[in-house]
């Protein structure tokens, strides 16, 4: 195993524990982080954001939480993974089982410069959000009020953080 894959596989063993501090020590400093909710800059924020999901996972819906992840392969500048998540969404209490496939480039210090992550939101806030993302899930504008929120419930945590 190569140090990138090695360090992609220490990132998801530190999720599946929820274990957050263990997942940002492997982000770059000025780490990009996008998926279909956020677009994020540096290890506060993309860091902010796995600390803030952990949490809420350790509060409500531990006994749902698993995460398995799988073909990770990784060269000496990029990584590719895949991984499903199973969890309870804090905000309306629904069972997600979330299927991603995740990008990666590296420093020249092997850190995460960047992670990009790609799932189906329509197959995600349908679980997620039951009728509403099932019949709006396809329109702009559900995905803008579900990252609008996603950034101001990011706000606050970080607000919350030293």
């Amino acid at each position: 195993m190569n140090a990138n894959q090695q360090t992609v596989t220490k990132f998801y063993r530190a999720f599946q524990a929820l274990d957050a501090d263990n997942m940002v020590s492997c982000y770059a400093p000025d780490v990009r982080f996008d998926d279909p909710v956020f677009s994020l800059r540096g290890r506060r924020e993309a860091g902010g954001m796995w600390r803030m999901l952990c949490a809420a996972t350790q509060a409500k819906g531990r006994e749902e939480w698993k995460l398995e992840f799988s073909a990770v392969q990784a060269d000496g500048r990029s990584a590719s993974a895949h991984w499903e998540a199973h969890y309870r969404f804090s905000a309306t209490g629904r069972l997600v089982h979330n299927i991603i496939d995740a990008q990666f480039t590296f420093t020249p210090e092997g850190l995460i410069a960047s992670h990009r992550d790609r799932f189906s939101f329509w197959r995600w806030s349908r679980q997620a959000l039951g009728a509403p993302g099932l019949l709006l899930s396809w329109t702009p504008m559900l995905r803008a009020k579900v990252q609008a929120q996603a950034g101001a419930n990011l706000k606050k945590f970080l607000a919350g953080q030293p």
